[in-house]
């Protein structure tokens, strides 16, 4: 076991942004209007969606615009999830208007002044916004930009997954991924009681896996690197399940059938709990 260190994303973004860009660039008529995993949202309303972050990303977090007041007070998770759903479906509504041509346009324009931005902050010091999916009050920048790369990684997985091209699924691509998912593990389990030193360790199978550990520290969970010599329970599953189910394209009832839990089942079964998008 080792502490957990920070993750560097920065220079991951060109590719990625690369990689969205010529996959959009072959897709057909058809392709563009083809449903996705998101709900009520085709490969354009997510590909829209993504320009959407990133132009907030750079007004807000670049350029200092003040955010817009909600129509009603945010006073909880649940306030600030509502209000940036709305955010998002108001964008998506509106950027139907615009052409699949137009909106790779955009993109391109856009993408790589966000990696330009991230190259500037200083990955220690505290963000604009902290990373709310992991119970942060306040986060460092490097955790932000690793929750963006998170963003823009599993909504491209998503349009390659309605139009069938091939996953970014390298352990390049998926392994930092999966890494900053797995920060949000102590908090999910803020409320699950157990003796201290208490070890849970969580295997993700795969070339992009590893392998972490959960250990009560009272009051709270620790995570960290590595497996623990002894440890309550084991939880294993594959790296395809461990994105879906942590970003919601995969209910935690269809998940369990995927996952072998070894030990404290009751313990293990909170795992299905982890959410690591703002939902």
């Amino acid at each position: 076991m080792k502490p957990i260190k920070p993750i560097d994303t920065v220079d991951l973004f060109p590719p990625l942004h690369t990689s969205l860009l010529t996959l959009l660039g072959t897709l057909s008529d058809e392709d563009w209007h083809k449903p996705t995993v998101a709900r009520l949202w085709t490969v354009k309303d997510i590909a829209a969606h993504l320009l959407d972050t990133q132009i907030r990303r750079l007004a807000l977090h670049r350029d200092g615009l003040t955010p817009l007041e909600p129509e009603t007070p945010i006073t909880s998770y649940r306030d600030l999830v509502a209000f940036l759903n709305q955010l998002n479906a108001d964008w998506v509504k509106a950027a139907r208007r615009i052409s699949p041509p137009l909106l790779i346009d955009l993109l391109a324009f856009v993408g790589p002044q966000i990696h330009d931005f991230f190259k500037t902050l200083d990955p220690a010091a505290p963000a604009r916004f902290p990373v709310a999916w992991a119970g942060d009050e306040a986060s460092p920048n490097w955790f932000d930009i690793a929750r963006e790369y998170t963003e823009q990684w599993h909504h491209q997985q998503q349009i390659r997954d309605a139009v069938g091209a091939p996953g970014l699924t390298m352990r390049s691509w998926l392994h930092p991924v999966l890494d900053t998912f797995v920060r949000g593990l102590p908090h999910r389990y803020k409320d699950v009681d157990a003796d201290d030193g208490t070890c849970l360790v969580f295997y993700i199978t795969g070339d992009a896996g590893g392998t972490w550990t959960l250990r009560r520290e009272s009051p709270a969970w620790r995570l960290y690197e590595g497996r623990a010599p002894e440890a309550a329970t084991h939880v294993r599953l594959n790296q395809d399940t461990a994105w879906r189910l942590f970003t919601k394209g995969l209910s935690p009832e269809d998940a369990r059938s995927r996952i072998l839990i070894e030990g404290d089942e009751t313990l293990g079964r909170h795992v299905l709990t982890l959410v690591a998008v703002m939902a």
